[in-house]
């Protein structure tokens, strides 16, 4: 049996690709891939393609390995990952939609992004004009049974929320079958990405979710540092993480004062805003916008941490330890909330496996996997934090991960900030003309972001971002059946996953 690492060696090892190797293999290779992936003895961690070639990267979690695994497809067709592993059904729609490459044997072929709107075929990839016309309705799933009846919802909502529609086919009140269609926030990211300089492609990237605009920086920074071989001043990769620990704890408090608002339970909410915006304006005096975004750019940093914005953000980090030990004991002790959160929404420790959920999600059903501890970089290398783990699956126990998560980032603020060094904030990146490619995948709140890029002249040839909800958003749909219709709201918030960080 080949391991991850004879694979790599056997096939063709593409120069200048870092940090993680990127191998061309022949088509026996990649279905052996497949079938790896199948047993579960490697995870996807994306799937993407080029007009003639597509790209996966596949973890060997037992090792810690990463890798990118290449097939061309001069013919434009490759043998489906989605057939026999399904988290790579919707990446492969969504490849066909934009690059016209057709995965063989695939058990999907409807469009995913493309809702018929964009007046083109294959957009990235011999475009192909059509002219405009109606828009054929898209065929959901059916679920057949006595008294089986479907609800339509979306994909405009009742909230000020990104669009997106869910097809629920229900038994009286119990769902039997949930179909989500999104899409509708396509803008056409990796389109734009193509030949943007550096400045402009990391702005690009912070805008992919404006929730995770210091993670999608973050990750688009860190590859393109790997391609160029770039060393980040140790401040600067000292403040990243204070930037990337502020987004998760505002999240994560917005997140948990959200689900509670969705059981009703409204006062939990209002506290959990005001925590939110502590940190929020915290991080304006800090660093001069609310998200804090543009900070993070490739080399380092924009902006330095001054003695007001530490103050600031020393303020808000002992006004949240006051406050919320409260809130999380109004929450454990409050049985109405706990009748609509225990056994709620619960995702099976298996499949959450199979689709390598990342964040709060994976980290509820039992998979403790946090690229800050498994595929470590510093300065998280010489922090101590711990990685919250349970196993029940349900609402409640992602309200948990979160709260411990809270808990773990304060910890992670003040250890940063006690030994934030000082120094540099930027290295210029270096023109390099040979063509260089790289990878990073960094610890978004809502789990792993991977990017991955081609450089050429410190220009953008192909870009590639994947958001964590691409493997959350089909376990949704499992996590729904047998729960009422009425709780859906609930537990597609303690998802939450991203509709723009999706669509791209």
């Amino acid at each position: 049996m080949l391991s991850l690492i004879d694979l790599i060696s056997e096939g063709q090892r593409v120069q200048h690709h870092r940090p993680w190797p990127r191998t061309v293999v022949d088509a026996a290779a990649w279905i052996f891939s497949v079938s790896e992936l199948a047993q579960g003895r490697w995870s996807l961690l994306g799937l993407w393609s080029e007009t003639a070639m597509v790209h996966m990267a596949v973890l060997d979690e037992s090792a810690a390995g990463v890798a990118v695994i290449s097939l061309e497809c001069p013919d434009r067709i490759y043998p489906s990952v989605g057939a026999h592993h399904p988290p790579a059904i919707r990446l492969e729609r969504a490849v066909a939609d934009l690059y016209g490459l057709s995965a063989k044997g695939a058990p999907d072929n409807r469009p995913w992004l493309d809702h018929d709107r964009w007046g083109v075929c294959f957009p990235l990839a011999g475009r192909i004009d059509v002219p405009p016309e109606e828009a054929s309705p898209y065929p959901f799933l059916a679920a057949i049974g006595d008294g089986v009846h479907q609800i339509a919802v979306g994909p405009v909502h009742a909230g000020i929320i990104e669009p997106g529609h869910f097809r629920f086919s229900a038994s009286g009140e119990t769902v039997v079958r949930l179909e989500q269609r999104l899409g509708y926030t396509h803008k056409g990211i990796e389109g734009l990405m193509h030949g943007a300089d550096l400045v402009r492609a990391a702005k690009l990237a912070g805008r992919v979710s404006g929730d995770s605009t210091v993670a999608y920086a973050y990750a688009f920074s860190r590859a393109a540092e790997a391609a160029l071989e770039l060393d980040v001043p140790a401040r600067a990769v000292w403040l990243r993480a204070l930037l990337a620990e502020l987004e998760r704890l505002a999240n994560h408090l917005g997140d948990i004062g959200a689900i509670c608002n969705d059981a009703s339970f409204a006062l939990i909410h209002a506290h959990c805003g005001v925590l939110r915006e502590n940190v929020l304006r915290a991080a304006d005096t800090a660093f001069g916008h609310r998200l804090m975004r543009d900070l993070i750019v490739t080399g380092g940093v924009s902006r330095d941490l001054g003695r007001e914005g530490r103050q600031a953000i020393q303020t808000m980090r002992n006004n949240i330890r006051l406050r919320f030990p409260a809130l999380v004991e109004l929450y454990d002790n409050t049985a109405s909330l706990q009748d609509r959160t225990v056994d709620a929404g619960v995702l099976t420790k298996a499949l959450a496996t199979q689709y390598a959920a990342g964040g709060y999600v994976g980290r509820a059903s039992g998979r403790s996997f946090d690229t800050r501890r498994t595929l470590v970089c510093p300065p998280y290398d010489s922090l101590r934090f711990e990685v919250p783990v349970l196993n029940e699956g349900d609402v409640n126990a992602r309200i948990w991960i979160r709260v411990r998560e809270v808990e773990q980032s304060l910890s992670l603020i003040d250890q940063i900030l006690d030994r934030l060094p000082e120094g540099a904030l930027r290295t210029e990146p270096p023109n390099r003309p040979e063509a260089r490619e790289g990878m990073a995948i960094v610890e978004g709140f809502r789990g792993d972001i991977l990017v991955w890029l081609r450089l050429r002249d410190r220009r953008i040839e192909r870009c590639h971002l994947r958001d964590p909800s691409w493997f959350q958003w089909p376990l949704l749909e499992a996590a729904i059946e047998g729960n009422i219709v009425a709780d859906f709201p609930l537990c597609n918030k303690s998802f939450n996953c991203s509709y723009s960080g999706h669509d791209l």
